[in-house]
C-alpha cells in the first residue's frame, strides 16, 4: 500500500478516534493532567513516525513548506477562544492571551504562504513565524495545564466537541508541524 494512502488513512482514523472521543465526552472522564499528557503523547507518536520511518518521512518532506504553513490557518479558532471568553465559557488567561496569539499566527501564515517572495526570504519568513507560533502554542498548552490542575472546569469547553478536536488532534498536529519546519529549514540551510 502507498505511504500517501497509508498516512492519510492514519489521519482519518485518528480524526474519527478524536471525534468519537469528544462526542462521547471522554476527555471530561480524565484526570487533570492527563489531558496535556495526551497531548504531548500524540505529538511524540507524530515525531516518532516522522523521525524513525523513512517513508512517513520522504511523504512528508515531499510536501511544500507553504503547505505546512497553511495548516495553521485553522488556528483562526483563537476567534471562538475570544467568543466564549465574552460567553464566560472560558477564563481570561487562557482564551484572551491563547486567542490573540493563535490569530496573530493563523494571519501571518496567510501571506508567509501565499505572497510570491523569493525562496530565501520566504524561508527567513517562515523561520521567524515557526518561532513565534511555536512559542505561542506552548505557552496556551502551559497554560491550559496550569488552569486544568487548578481546577478543570475553567476548561470544560474543551473536552467537548468542537473544541475537543483540539488536544486530541489539532495540537499535537500543529506542535509536530513546528519541529518538522524547523527540521526542514535547518537541512534546506545546510544544503545550501
Amino acid at each position: 500500500m502507498p505511504t500517501a494512502l497509508v498516512v492519510r488513512l492514519v489521519f482519518w482514523l485518528w480524526f474519527g478516534a478524536a471525534f468519537f472521543a469528544g462526542q462521547q465526552l471522554l476527555l471530561l472522564r480524565l484526570p487533570a493532567l492527563a489531558i496535556p499528557a495526551l497531548v504531548i503523547g500524540l505529538t511524540t507518536l507524530l515525531l516518532l513516525a516522522y523521525f524513525r520511518f523513512g517513508p512517513v518521512r520522504t511523504w512528508v518532506d515531499a510536501l511544500d513548506l507553504r503547505a505546512l504553513v497553511l495548516l495553521h490557518v485553522t488556528r483562526f479558532v483563537g476567534i471562538y477562544f475570544l467568543v466564549l471568553y465574552r460567553r464566560g465559557q472560558l477564563p481570561y488567561d487562557f482564551a484572551v492571551p491563547g486567542g490573540i496569539g493563535d490569530i496573530i499566527v493563523a494571519t501571518l501564515a496567510l501571506p508567509i504562504a501565499l505572497a510570491p517572495l523569493a525562496d530565501t526570504t520566504r524561508q527567513r519568513a517562515i523561520r521567524i513565524w515557526n518561532i513565534i507560533g511555536l512559542v505561542d502554542i506552548a505557552l496556551v498548552l502551559l497554560t491550559a495545564t496550569r488552569l486544568n490542575l487548578a481546577d478543570p472546569a475553567h476548561l470544560r469547553a474543551l473536552t467537548y466537541l468542537p473544541l475537543s478536536l483540539l488536544p486530541t488532534f489539532l495540537v499535537p498536529l500543529i506542535i509536530a508541524t513546528h519541529v518538522v519546519i524547523f527540521v526542514r529549514l535547518a537541512r534546506n540551510q545546510s544544503s545550501a
